[in-house]
């Protein structure tokens, strides 16, 4: 049986709620034990490699700096099993706020296999490439090169 759209919204939506809770073992549930999360290159948390790696990242964050994790959009395809949402993190100990979109990949029974996160910021100088770092973007297809038929110079 296949997981359904509102499935899907409603794990993601449980799965925050773990995360707000601080509650490492709930948030473990969420995730196939090899479960994989990735941030942009640069990032304080490089890539998390399973759940249990993801769930103490979330611990801490929530008793270190009062993370809070709202779910603000979300957008799901039943067929490929992938959903897409826009987030807010607030950091209350440190007074920030943190916006971003995560892409994630659930396998048929409505484990996370991968979450991607995107954060809303600026390029950075002297950066020719702004990407989630340890993705496998030639392994999945992704174009490496501008094409050579695209008009843009």
């Amino acid at each position: 049986m296949a997981i359904s759209r509102a499935q899907m919204e409603t794990r993601i939506r449980n799965y925050f709620a773990a995360c707000n809770q601080a509650d490492k073992e709930k948030i473990m549930s969420f995730f196939i034990p090899e479960g994989t999360h990735y941030f942009p290159e640069g990032s304080p948390f490089g890539v998390l490699r399973g759940a249990q790696a993801i769930a103490e990242c979330w611990v801490n964050c929530v008793n270190d700096i009062g993370s809070y994790w709202t779910v603000d959009n979300f957008a799901g395809d039943m067929e490929s099993r992938q959903a897409v949402i826009e987030w807010s993190h607030f950091k209350k100990k440190i007074g920030q706020l943190l916006r971003g979109d995560e892409w994630y990949r659930f396998t048929e029974d409505g484990l996370i296999i991968e979450i991607r996160a995107y954060y809303a910021a600026p390029t950075h100088a002297g950066v020719t490439e702004h990407r989630i770092g340890g993705f496998d973007y030639a392994g999945r297809g992704y174009p490496l090169l501008k094409p050579e038929n695209n008009s843009a110079k």
